[in-house]
This record gives structure tokens, C-alpha cells and sequence, in this order.
């Protein structure tokens, strides 16, 4: 009995320890754990792997015009060639008798113009003869003529007489006749002994032929006969040889994918790997990017030559080579590890506020743009990460949740009072002052009209807890950034240096900016404190104002080296389109991107005009590389320091297949959270996760 108890006690005391210990367990599982990693900053390269074979840049199929026997064998593979060195030889006997056969008629031939030519001369004295008959039976018929009218003689033996004479003429005329005969036979034998000429000249050739010489110095990397090995030239040269003229020179012909092959340029760097030497890496050029397909098996790719250097002769033909063509680097930026972007944590989402993230993304959706771009989104990052008409529109959309129609009556408001607010600019600054109020309220109420009573309160606490952006004395070049889409081309008035007494063109836009902002509710103050001040002595820029297009036109005068006239022509080009493009505003979305290209093309044209031959090939360079900076959006979560996960909507630029660069502009809000070291969620592991595909499950495991 003692000892059943004893073994009861054990087995609940188990049991007990069994249930705390998993309860234990169980609560651990439930805290969320995090991998992270650190942002760091460093270079990157963006590449292109393919594969593909190596070749000589120059190789020469040798083949043979004539059929025969091979009778004799002068080089074998891998010997050395000069140009005219004899390699092979064809059995010439044939051919030797061909062209005694053709010797032989041409002697026939020149045989026949003799005999022609004789015939001609037997002609001219049979002419001769005929003529002196002729003569003499003239004389002979004018003496019996005479002789008649004197009736000496009947008169039929003048009439005799008259009849020899045209007799005698008729027959002189046959042998002229005859001689001409005779001239055109000796054309004709002097024509066959060309013809024969020919026919020799063709045999000789052709008993030429059965030597075979290399074309070119080189290498013979191929050989296709053997000795006593009968060839046939028919419709096509049968291949003898393959002879590479130069192996210290090759080349790799590398398969590339059609959507890769646009961000291949002809001068890139390129690095290769073959398997004969493990471990070394050879480095070449992208020389050439042929645009004929390959289409094998419904698979395009573009053959991309990569030139380099065959040191010693080491890589052989046909090896395949695995290449890597890097297309784009960046030089001490941000990147986080790629394994970041693909963390999803249920419940944190980012913040709406545009200070979220730089050019953070709306899930709302949009129903159109208020501003215009100069280049890409690649190239023409956000100046600000709060400013602009465009990051108040999404603050509105996300925080009030407005509804498709209020969307698209927010933006008829915006476009209904853009027009009053660009008429700003030829304001004076006290004017400008009032009226910036007076639209910027009209711009409030009329927002409020559409709003419901819910969306109305909080429209009001944004509007109250927001700081001033463009009121009180504050000058209008301290304003925030123009009414435009965050890659916009209107300069960032606080970018501009402030050493005018008289506010500019630029400045009366940041001041439109400004009273917009206002109107909805500013999501940042107007400058970052990360963001440096303006400071004298600064390069100006000129006609391009600030922003994508002002640090366009500073790479233009600085890598394009611009004379004082050059850049006096950019500045004024630049002036001059910035109208076309504020004029963009006007035009339906789908017709904004045509004009854009048209704007763009005939701004490219006009710059290429006054550049010098050696500054249009730089120039042309810079726009390709312009063309090739892509970017694009993503999320990741940031560590705070409670340990606890924050979101952010990113712009991501290029990655080298391990990180990827982050995007930052230097006066973003997010500058200060966005740094070098800043830790970032690269895993998640326990609840609240979104487990990795073909992962096994974390949970806690029973004791018994």
C-alpha cells in the first residue's frame, strides 16, 4: 500500500514538473526573437552574370576551291603560320594536263588567225587584179567608143566593150566583198585565241589552287584532312583549317539575357572565371553588344563580346568562360543585407506620415500627380523627405482614409488653386504674404467641405498640432520644397543660396510650396537638421536652380569641363524649358510621359549642339549612365532601442545579389534613423512571424 502511494506521489510530482516546465516554455515561445544585422556603409557593384565561350578575336575558315586528292600534308595542329606558307597540296596532275590542253588551243587558235590573216591578204591582191581588169576595160570600151561614132567599127563591138566594163566592175566589188569576208574571220580567230587565252589562264589557276596557303599569320587550331583524303568544292568550300591569328589577343562571346542586355554598354568592366583554372579571375572589357537574337528554344539572349588579354597564351579557344559584366557601382553608401527586404512582421506597418520613410509609397491609391520629372525617379531622389504637395496628399489620404471620390475631389482643389499659387511669383514678398493666406484658407475650407464629421476633427488636430511652414517673417527661400512629386524638377528653395536681396523666380515657387503645405498640414518642419546650410562660395547653379535639375547641370560643367560660353548656353536652355515642363501640369496622366520624352529630347539635342566632339562622346556617356540608374521601393524594420520592431518604406538602388544600397536623401527626415549602424531585422523567430517557406514548426515539445 506504502509503496503504491510512493509511486502515485512520483508520478503527479512528474506530472507537475512536466506541465511548469512546458507553461515555462510556452511563454518563451510567445516573445518574439529577431536576427538582425547592421546597416553599413560601403561600395557596390551591380552586375550581370553570363556564360559563354572564348574565342579569337580573328579566325579563318581555309578551304579549297578545287575537288581533289590531298596528297600532301605541310602543318598539323597548333603550328605556327605565315601568310602565304604553304599548308596542303591537292594532286595537281589532272590539272597540269588541263592547262597543256589549253596551251594546245591556243596555238590552234593562233593557227586560225594566221590562216585568217592570209585569207586577207590573198583578198587584197584578188582586189587588185579586179581593179586593173576594171581599167583596162574602160580604156578599151572609150577606144571602140571612138572608133563606133567614126563608124570604123559596127557598133556592137562597142557595145562588147561597155558590157566588159560592168562586168569587170561587178566583179570587183565580189572581191572587196571577199576581203571583208576574210577581215571579219581574222576578228573572229583573234577572238578564239582570247577565248583560249582565258581557258588557260583559268586551268593555270586552278592547278594553283591545288596548293593550299594559309590566308593569315596565325595559329592552326583545327585541322579537318587527313592525306589521301579526297575533297569535293561544289556548292560550298569544304573546311580544311581553322587558323587563329591571334591568340594573345581574344576575346569572350558571352550569352546574355534580353532582360539584362540594356544594362550592357559598350566600354563596362567585366571579370571571367574558366574551370582550367580554379580560383583565378580574368579581367576584360565589354567591347561590342550585337544585336542580332538568339533564339534557342524561345530563349533570347544578345551576344555581348568581352575583350582581354591572353597573357602567355594561357586560355585556349572554346573554353567556357563564366562572366560577370558590372554595370553599375556606387561608392560609400548605405546598404543593408537583401535578406532584410524580405522580412514580413504581421501588425507593424509603416508610420503614414510621410516621415516615415523618404519617398515613402502610399497603399492608398492615386488618382493622379501634381508635379513632373526631369529624369527618372532613379536619378531625381526626393530632396526632402516631408516636403511637397505630394507627400501632404498621401499624409491626407492615409491618416483621414479617404475614399476614392474624395481623392479625386482633393485633387481637382489642387488643381483648381495651383493656378493662384504659381501667380504668387510675381508678387512682391509683402503681397506675397497675404496671399498666401488668403489661398492657403480657401485651400482648408474647401478640403474640409468634402470631409466627413470624423475626418473633419482629425483634419483639424493635424492642422493645429502642425508646425508654422511659411507664416510670420520667416523669408520665402526658407520655405519648403515646390508642389510637385517628390522627384519634381522645381529646386528646393531652402537649397538655394539666400545672398539676394530680391527673392527669385525659384524662391516665389518654395514660397507656393509652402502655403500648400500649409493648406494640409505640413508632416515635417521645412529643414532637416541633418541638412547642411548653403554657404558662401558655393558652386551656384546657375539656370538649373537646385535639385535634380541644378545637380545635373553641375555634373554637365564639372565631368563635360564647360567653358564660360558653354555654360552660359546650358543656363539659358535650362531657363528656357522649365516653362515646358511647368506647362506638363495641364496634361491627362497618360499623356504626361510623352510629353516628358518629347520635352527631354529636344533638351538633349540642344545641349549636344554646342558640346565639342570629344565632350558629345562624355556627354553621351553620362546620359547612358543616367539611363541606367533604376531604382526601387521596399520595406524593412528597424530595432528601436526598447528592442522593439519599426517600419519603414525605403527607396532601394542597386544591389550586388548580398545588399543592396539604401537610398537616402541628406535632408530626409529619416537622415538621422537611416545611418551607418543603425540595426536592422533581417529574421524573425517565434509568434508574430511569417515563417520562411519549407520551415519546421518552433513550437514547444511535450516532456512525455
Amino acid at each position: 500500500m506504502k509503496k503504491s502511494l510512493w509511486i502515485s506521489g512520483l508520478v503527479l510530482l512528474a506530472a507537475a514538473g512536466g506541465g511548469a516546465w512546458w507553461y515555462s516554455q510556452q511563454d518563451k515561445a510567445g516573445d518574439v526573437q529577431y536576427r538582425s544585422a547592421k546597416i553599413e556603409r560601403g561600395n557596390l557593384q551591380a552586375s550581370v552574370s553570363a556564360s559563354g565561350a572564348v574565342n579569337p578575336v580573328t579566325q579563318v575558315s581555309v578551304g579549297t576551291q578545287v575537288s581533289g586528292q590531298i596528297k600532301e600534308l605541310y602543318v598539323d595542329f597548333n603550328s605556327e603560320v605565315k601568310a602565304g606558307q604553304l599548308i596542303a597540296q591537292i594532286d595537281p596532275e589532272t590539272f597540269e594536263f588541263r592547262v597543256r590542253q589549253a596551251m594546245a588551243d591556243v596555238d590552234a587558235a593562233r593557227a586560225a588567225v594566221l590562216t585568217a590573216q592570209a585569207n586577207v591578204l590573198a583578198s587584197n591582191a584578188a582586189i587588185s587584179r579586179a581593179q586593173v581588169d576594171v581599167a583596162e576595160a574602160q580604156r578599151d570600151f572609150e577606144r571602140k567608143k571612138d572608133l563606133a561614132d567614126k563608124q570604123f567599127i559596127a557598133q556592137s563591138e562597142a557595145d562588147k566593150a561597155r558590157a566588159l566594163v560592168n562586168t569587170s566592175g561587178e566583179s570587183l566589188k565580189s572581191t572587196q566583198a571577199q576581203l571583208a569576208v576574210t577581215n571579219a574571220q581574222v576578228k573572229s580567230a583573234q577572238a578564239n585565241v582570247a577565248q583560249r587565252d582565258a581557258a588557260l589562264s583559268q586551268a593555270r589557276i586552278d592547278l594553283q589552287r591545288t596548293k593550299i596557303t594559309s590566308p593569315v599569320n596565325g595559329i592552326v587550331i583545327k585541322r579537318a584532312i587527313e592525306k589521301g583524303q579526297t575533297v569535293a568544292a561544289s556548292l560550298q568550300s569544304p573546311e580544311l583549317f581553322v587558323i587563329a591569328q591571334n591568340l594573345s589577343d581574344m576575346q569572350v562571346d558571352a550569352s546574355i539575357d534580353e532582360a539584362d542586355v540594356s544594362r550592357i554598354r559598350t566600354g563596362q568592366r567585366a571579370t571571367f572565371t574558366v574551370d582550367a583554372f580554379p580560383g583565378q579571375t580574368f579581367e576584360g572589357e565589354v567591347r561590342q553588344v550585337r544585336k542580332a537574337a538568339q533564339n534557342v528554344a524561345n530563349v533570347v539572349t544578345y551576344i555581348a563580346v568581352v575583350g582581354f588579354t591572353n597573357t602567355a597564351g594561357r586560355l585556349l579557344p572554346g573554353m567556357t568562360a563564366n562572366v560577370r559584366v558590372v554595370t553599375d557601382s556606387r561608392e560609400n553608401v548605405l546598404k543593408i543585407p537583401n535578406s532584410a527586404l524580405r522580412v514580413r512582421i504581421a501588425g507593424v506597418e509603416p508610420a503614414a506620415s510621410g516621415a516615415s520613410a523618404p519617398g515613402a509609397p502610399s497603399s492608398a491609391p492615386k488618382t493622379g500627380r501634381s508635379g513632373f520629372s526631369f529624369f527618372s525617379e532613379a536619378v531625381a531622389q526626393p530632396a526632402g523627405g516631408g516636403g511637397g504637395m505630394a507627400a501632404q496628399r498621401e499624409r491626407l489620404i492615409n491618416e483621414l482614409q479617404l475614399s476614392a471620390d474624395q481623392q479625386t475631389k482633393l485633387e481637382a482643389i489642387s488643381t483648381e488653386l495651383r493656378p493662384k499659387f504659381m501667380a504668387m511669383r510675381d508678387m512682391d514678398e509683402a503681397e506675397r504674404q497675404g496671399a498666401r493666406e488668403k489661398i492657403t484658407a480657401e485651400m482648408r475650407s474647401k478640403i474640409s467641405a468634402m470631409l466627413t464629421p470624423e475626418q473633419r476633427k482629425k483634419y483639424q488636430e493635424m492642422i493645429a498640432n502642425a508646425p508654422s511652414s511659411g507664416g510670420g517673417n520667416r523669408p520665402a527661400a526658407a520655405s519648403p520644397a515646390a508642389p510637385s512629386a517628390p522627384n519634381s524638377v522645381a529646386p528646393r528653395a531652402d537649397s538655394m543660396p539666400a545672398t539676394s536681396q530680391k527673392p527669385s523666380q525659384n524662391s516665389a515657387v518654395g514660397a507656393v510650396g509652402g502655403a500648400v503645405g500649409s493648406a494640409v498640414a505640413p508632416i515635417a518642419p521645412t529643414s532637416s537638421p541633418s541638412a547642411p546650410a548653403p554657404q558662401a562660395g558655393a558652386p551656384a547653379t546657375g539656370g538649373g536652380g537646385g535639385g535634380p535639375l541644378g545637380e545635373f547641370r553641375n555634373r554637365l560643367v564639372s565631368e563635360l569641363q564647360l567653358s564660360a560660353d558653354q555654360q552660359q548656353k546650358l543656363d539659358a536652355l535650362f531657363t528656357e524649358t522649365r516653362p515646358k515642363f511647368a506647362a506638363m501640369r495641364d496634361a491627362t496622366p497618360e499623356d504626361r510621359p510623352k510629353v516628358r520624352e518629347r520635352i527631354m529630347s529636344e533638351l538633349r539635342a540642344k545641349i549636344n549642339d554646342f558640346l565639342t566632339p570629344e565632350q558629345k562622346n562624355k556627354y553621351a556617356a553620362l546620359l547612358a549612365e543616367i539611363g541606367n540608374r533604376t531604382s526601387s521601393r521596399g520595406r524593412i524594420y528597424l530595432l528601436n532601442e526598447q528592442g522593439k520592431p519599426v517600419a519603414y518604406n525605403v527607396r532601394l538602388g542597386i544591389t550586388d545579389g548580398t545588399s543592396t544600397e539604401l537610398m537616402v536623401a541628406p535632408n530626409s527626415p529619416n537622415a538621422e534613423v537611416f545611418k551607418e549602424g543603425a540595426i536592422v531585422v533581417t529574421g524573425v523567430i517565434g509568434a508574430g512571424s511569417t515563417p520562411a517557406a519549407g520551415a519546421r514548426p518552433s513550437g514547444p515539445r511535450m516532456p512525455f
